[in-house]
This record gives structure tokens, C-alpha cells and sequence, in this order.
């Protein structure tokens, strides 16, 4: 009976041992893949990530699920993220505060060195906006208003350190102009006091200030994109006026150190060909995002970009938190 149990035991070890193994040589993915937006549900980042989770989970075959971590401008979610068991069963979708965070805050993780960049999903400029009844109405009337009236502009923010803070003082650097900020607990605040006169101009989001500038509630006098936006052409960039000026919030996914190769030129090819797919182009150009892509290297340039330039427009406008 002794003999019959242990032989049975055993037997049971065995079967577990080579299940395990076929398991470990299973073809990615085996089982759901979580994608953390460190952003509360609704914002750009959330829709953009949801949009994608859904042609993914058709890519892999497997459920994309996207998991809100919100807090500490991101920073939380990321460190769950780069935290996470780098086996591809967890990724991480960031904007462009991952790398102006770095500026601002001390990070437990390092941005470059702790992640395995993943694609480019898209960009969007701001639209620099102002009163319809204020005194410029173009990017080189901005100029010369500030420039004669030395912090007479009020402009708002969605918060001190926020991405459109960033974007107006490094406009201000560039041009030599001092212009007076006023930080709001979001953009949404901002726009409103613009509408009413109390603040004479913001950077703000194409998504959220497209509808008001056709509506004409407030003026639209320049796009902070490289290029021309298709969803506003009638805006020129800021850089047709100061040369080199270019400003985007850019939505991107990353993964833990560590993440196979294989995995990672996998998930890299995935994106791609979503990003390529007709209705995914079209809602997110609709929206005002301008569909990206590219290689891991890109984005990986494109970090390591973006918190030097960041770290210089904080340091000049001595922001502190």
C-alpha cells in the first residue's frame, strides 16, 4: 500500500514537472497582459490605451486589459510598471509627463535605464490660445505685446510643472519674453477664465480646444506641433515664427527591464501594424493625435530628448513645486 501511495506521489510530481515545463515553452502570450495607465479613466492617455488594448487582444490572441494607476502625475503607475516581473504579461503606457516628471520630482526608478522601450503611439500639440477680443491675434503679435508690456500677459496652466506650463516658458525662453503665470487645478479652469477675459492666453490640448475654436469662443493663433495640424491647417506652428520651436504631448508604451527581446520586437511590431490600420488612424487623427510609430530606438531617443530639454526649461524658469 506504502509502495502503491509513494509510486502514485511521485507519478503526480512528474506529470506537474513536465506541464510546468510545456507551460514555460509556451508561445507568448499564454495568459492576459496587463497595460497600466498611470492616469485616471477618460483622459487622452486612458483613450488612446483603450483603443489599442482592443486590436491588441485580437493581435495576441489574448485579453489586453488596462488598468488604471493614477497618482503623483504618473509617477505610481510607472513604478508599478518598471516594478512588474519583466516577463511581458505587464506593460506601461506614458505620456510626455514621464519625461518632465524627471525635472520635478525625484524618481525611485531610473527613466532611461529601468524601462525597455516599447513604440511611439502618437503626438499632439498644444493650440496657443487667446481671447478673441485681446490685443494679438498671431504668434509674432504675441511677441511684440509681451515684449513692450513685460508681464502683462496672463497665462494659465493646468498646475505649475504641468506640460503646458513647460511648453508656454520654454515658448518664453526662446523668444526672450516675460509673461506672467497662473496655475489652475487643471487646463478646463483656465479655458474658462480665457473665454471671460480674466486670463489672456493658454497652451492647451488640441483635443479639448478644437471645438471651442470653431465654435469661436476663443482664438487658436498657432499649433505647437512640428507640423501643421490636419485637424485645424488653417493654424500655422509656432516654429514658422520662432524656428526650432516645437512642443507635443506624445503618448508611448513602455515595459519593465528585462523584457525578452523577442517579446519586446513582438509587442513593437504589434503597435505598428495596429497604428497602420485605417478606422485606428482616423479616430485618433480626429481626435487631433497625430499617429507616430516607429522603432524602440525612436522612442527611446525621443525620452532621452525630452528630460534634457525639460530639465533645462525647469532649471531657466526656476520652477519649484
Amino acid at each position: 500500500m506504502k509502495i502503491r501511495s509513494l509510486s502514485t506521489a511521485v507519478f503526480v510530481l512528474l506529470l506537474s514537472l513536465v506541464a510546468g515545463g510545456v507551460r514555460a515553452q509556451q508561445a507568448y502570450p499564454y495568459k492576459p497582459i496587463r497595460l497600466i495607465v498611470p492616469f485616471p479613466g477618460g483622459g487622452q492617455t486612458d483613450v488612446v490605451a483603450r483603443a489599442l488594448s482592443l486590436k491588441l487582444s485580437e493581435a495576441f490572441g489574448q485579453m489586453v486589459v488596462v488598468d488604471n494607476r493614477p497618482g503623483a502625475a504618473g509617477s505610481i503607475g510607472v513604478e508599478i510598471g518598471v516594478r512588474s516581473t519583466p516577463d511581458g504579461y505587464t506593460m506601461v503606457m506614458i505620456s510626455t509627463s514621464y519625461t518632465g516628471n524627471v525635472a520635478l520630482y525625484k524618481q525611485s526608478y531610473d527613466p532611461v535605464n529601468d524601462i525597455v522601450p516599447i513604440a511611439m503611439i502618437g503626438e499632439i500639440g498644444n493650440m496657443v490660445t487667446v481671447n478673441p477680443s485681446g490685443p494679438f491675434n498671431s504668434v509674432s503679435g504675441l511677441i511684440a505685446y509681451a515684449k513692450s508690456n513685460p508681464r502683462k500677459i496672463n497665462f494659465a496652466s493646468g498646475g505649475i510643472g504641468s506640460g503646458n506650463h513647460l511648453a508656454t516658458e520654454h515658448f518664453s525662453q526662446m523668444t526672450g519674453i516675460q509673461m506672467t503665470h497662473v496655475p489652475y487645478k487643471g487646463s478646463t479652469a483656465g479655458v474658462t477664465d480665457l473665454m471671460s477675459g480674466q486670463i489672456q492666453l493658454i497652451f492647451s490640448g488640441l483635443t479639448g480646444m478644437i471645438p471651442h475654436h470653431k465654435a469661436k469662443r476663443v482664438r487658436g493663433i498657432a499649433v505647437t506641433s512640428e507640423k501643421r495640424n490636419p485637424a485645424v491647417p488653417d493654424l500655422p506652428t509656432v516654429g514658422e515664427t520662432v524656428p526650432g520651436y516645437e512642443s507635443v504631448s506624445w503618448a508611448a508604451i513602455i515595459g519593465p527591464k528585462g523584457v525578452p527581446a523577442n517579446i519586446s520586437a513582438r509587442w513593437n511590431r504589434e503597435v505598428n501594424q495596429i497604428l497602420k490600420m485605417p478606422d485606428v488612424k482616423a479616430r485618433m487623427e480626429a481626435s487631433g493625435l497625430e499617429v507616430v510609430g516607429g522603432t524602440q530606438a525612436h522612442l527611446r531617443k525621443v525620452i532621452i530628448d525630452d528630460i534634457a530639454k525639460w530639465k533645462k526649461v525647469v532649471k531657466a524658469a526656476n520652477i519649484k513645486l
